[in-house]
């Protein structure tokens, strides 16, 4: 990271919905000192820069917003990657691969050239393979290399067990893990509302809530992006707020837990492949992955999720 001076800088490369979403959301946050857009068309880049630039006013910090190019994200803490082929409806997002492989390759190289040496972190879908792309063609330190991963799955699944169990969301401790995507999973064996893990509240009020339930939510998780797309032809609110925490863990050296998508390879043996896990993140990207004591079910899950990931990569790449 770019900790030569005070200043944090943050290069925001793709300026549509959920790019813009996450630059909005960090400029209402004061989230860092310069804000930088890129986009192929710079024409919209001045434009965002602008309109941002007009409600400064208004937000919490003042900030240096503007239009740029990659030789202004030599200095740059964080490059928030969010070009890329939008996904259809009825799509899935393994069938985004091959279009967004060949933008990314062009990104990536440009990056280099500008000497950029902070945080990537990866909006575009599939977001796992693309952050393993990005890895590869970088040659980055994987701990450097982020993807948004299962980060607003899990808000999902956080707000979805909030309502139904009625305590707030931040109470609710629970994760999305695997591939942001049709094999993600739920381990419900490490799902807790505050100290109580959920099946146990479960079996102790048979007359208020079902197991059947539980696997209802995690398949709206699971499909949640499908009906925005079908209803509005894009996500980017959820995401952009999901890019935004992150990026605020990394600058503030937090050392929060959050589910990034990251190279397994330090926890789980005989695989390089990226996934969404719990994610210690800190200013110098992963700082570590908290492996969790999966039942033997979840285990198997996760490790086919793992696997066709792995063999997706090898497959298109």
């Amino acid at each position: 990271m770019n900790m030569e001076n005070t200043k944090r800088k943050v290069a925001v490369i793709g300026t549509g919905f959920v790019g813009m979403s996450f630059a909005y959301a960090a400029t209402f946050e004061g989230v860092c000192d310069e804000l930088v857009l890129i986009d192929v068309n710079r024409e919209k880049a001045l434009g965002e820069a602008m309109d941002l630039n007009h409600g400064l006013a208004f937000c919490k910090a003042n900030m240096h917003i503007y239009a740029g190019d990659y030789r202004d994200c030599r200095d740059a803490d964080v490059a928030v990657i969010c070009a890329g082929a939008a996904q259809k409806p009825g799509e899935s997002r393994l069938a985004l691969l091959q279009r967004n492989k060949i933008i990314f390759e062009s990104i990536v190289s440009a990056l280099q050239a500008a000497d950029f040496n902070g945080i990537f972190l990866v909006a575009t879908n599939p977001v796992d393979i693309l952050t393993r792309l990005t890895g590869q063609l970088s040659g980055c330190p994987v701990h450097k290399v982020i993807g948004s991963g299962t980060t607003l799955d899990t808000a999902r699944l956080r707000y979805l067990l909030g309502a139904h169990f009625k305590v707030d969301p931040k109470n609710v401790h629970a994760y999305v893990i695997g591939e942001h995507g049709d094999s993600e999973l739920v381990p419900w064996s490490q799902a807790f509302i505050g100290t109580k893990p959920i099946l146990e509240i479960v079996k102790e009020h048979p007359e208020q809530f079902r197991a059947e339930d539980l696997q209802s939510m995690a398949t709206d998780v699971k499909e949640a992006a499908y009906k925005i797309i079908a209803a509005k032809k894009a996500t980017y609110y959820g995401i952009g707020l999901s890019l935004l925490r992150i990026v605020k863990a990394v600058l503030g050296d937090e050392n929060s837990i959050l589910t990034v998508s990251t190279c397994l390879s330090s926890a789980y043996e005989n695989t390089e492949a990226f996934a969404g896990v719990p994610c210690i993140l800190g200013r110098n990207g992963v700082e570590g992955i908290l492996k969790l004591h999966l039942t033997e079910t979840e285990e198997q899950a996760f490790l086919s999720c793992v696997q066709n990931l792995d063999s997706i990569y090898s497959g298109c790449i």
